[in-house]
């Protein structure tokens, strides 16, 4: 029986960039074309954490931080056996990275429609999915931001307790 590979989670470089572009144009299956100019543009504004796993990429989150929220726009992972643990390693780095951040939630936007396995998994991570109306006024602000509108519903996750009230 074969012994499964670890996965490991680290933040990406410019250096990374065409590999990214393959993985992103490999699991979007041609879709859309990506290159390696696409990806570095895309850095500029968000930051990435790429999952390897046997020296090759199988993973990456795209997320910024803002306002004290984390926002989620790249999710992607491909199809494999190891999929659910690859997705888990990513979220969990992210949120780590953002706690350090002292943000107060992490908001995931998903694909329209939201395909049910992937709602499935994320609230086994403990996101919820929320309307966008019912969230605190910097995470709705957050979500409004980002296409999302009151009637529409994303998954969030509280990231601590209690809820900054005053500048840190």
């Amino acid at each position: 029986m074969a012994q499964e590979q670890e996965i490991t989670v680290r933040r990406a470089r410019p250096s990374d960039a065409d590999e990214i572009a393959a993985l992103v144009n490999r699991i979007r299956r041609g879709q859309v074309r990506i290159d390696r100019l696409a990806v570095i543009e895309r850095l500029g504004n968000v930051g990435f954490f790429l999952a390897a796993q046997g020296g090759s990429l199988v993973g990456m989150l795209g997320w910024r931080a803002e306002n004290l929220v984390v926002r989620v726009s790249d999710f992607l992972i491909l199809p494999a056996p190891d999929r659910i643990a690859v997705g888990r390693a990513l979220l969990s780095e992210m949120e780590q990275a953002a706690i350090e951040l002292q943000c107060e939630a992490a908001l995931l936007f998903l694909p329209r429609p939201h395909p049910p396995q992937l709602v499935e998994f994320c609230k086994m991570l403990g996101y919820e999915p929320q309307l966008a109306a019912g969230l605190p006024k910097a995470w709705r602000n957050a979500a409004h931001e980002a296409g999302v509108g009151n009637d529409d519903k994303l998954l969030v996750k509280r990231l601590r307790s209690g809820r900054v009230l005053r500048p840190l």
